[in-house]
C-alpha cells in the first residue's frame, strides 16, 4: 500500500508540472505574444490529455490484466477537471476581465465555448463526488452511473476542441 500512496504521489506531482512551468513561464514573459491565449489553450489540451488518460485506464487494465491502474484514475480525473477548470478560469478572469455579460455574449458567437462548459459542467460532479465517502453516501451503482457522465465529458471535450480549430484557421 506504501507503494501505491508514493505512485500517486509522483503522478500527482508530475501532473502538476505542466501547471507549473506555464505559470513560471507566464511570470518570466515566456508565454507568447497573447499569453492568455496560450495559458487557456495549453490548460484546455492538458485537460483533455488527463481526462483521455483517465478513459483509458479502465480498457487497458482489461487487455493488460494490470489491475493496479485503477488506483490512479480518480487522480488523473481530478487532475484533468483541476485543469478544465483553471481553463475556463483563465479564459473568464483573464480574457473576458470577470464580465458575465460579456462572456455570455462571446458563448453565444462561438458555439465551440458552449460545448466547452457543458464538458466542464459534466465534469464538476464527478469530481465533487470523486471521494471514497461520497461512493459510499450514492452506493456504487448509483456512483458508477453518475461517473458514466466522463464519457460524455470526453467527447464535449473533443467536440469543443475540434470547433476552436476549425474557427480558428
Amino acid at each position: 500500500m506504501k507503494d501505491v500512496r508514493f505512485a500517486k504521489f509522483v503522478l500527482l506531482v508530475n501532473g502538476v508540472v505542466p501547471g507549473a512551468l506555464l505559470l513560471w513561464d507566464a511570470a518570466h514573459g515566456q508565454a507568447g505574444a497573447n499569453p492568455v491565449n496560450y495559458a487557456v489553450r495549453t490548460m484546455g489540451l492538458l485537460a483533455l490529455i488527463f481526462l483521455t488518460l483517465t478513459l483509458l485506464v479502465t480498457p487497458l487494465r482489461k487487455l493488460t490484466g494490470l489491475n493496479w491502474l485503477f488506483h490512479f484514475r480518480r487522480r488523473l480525473g481530478l487532475l484533468a477537471f483541476g485543469y478544465a477548470l483553471a481553463h475556463f478560469s483563465t479564459f473568464f478572469i483573464f480574457d473576458r476581465m470577470l464580465d458575465v455579460r460579456d462572456t455570455l455574449s462571446e458563448m453565444i458567437k462561438r458555439p465551440y465555448l458552449i460545448v466547452g462548459a457543458l464538458g466542464l459542467f459534466a465534469m464538476t460532479p464527478l469530481a465533487a463526488t470523486s471521494s471514497n465517502y461520497m461512493i459510499k453516501r450514492l452506493g456504487p451503482k448509483r456512483w458508477q452511473a453518475l461517473h458514466r457522465l466522463a464519457y460524455g465529458a470526453a467527447v464535449a471535450g473533443v467536440v469543443h476542441f475540434y470547433m476552436q480549430v476549425k474557427s480558428s484557421s
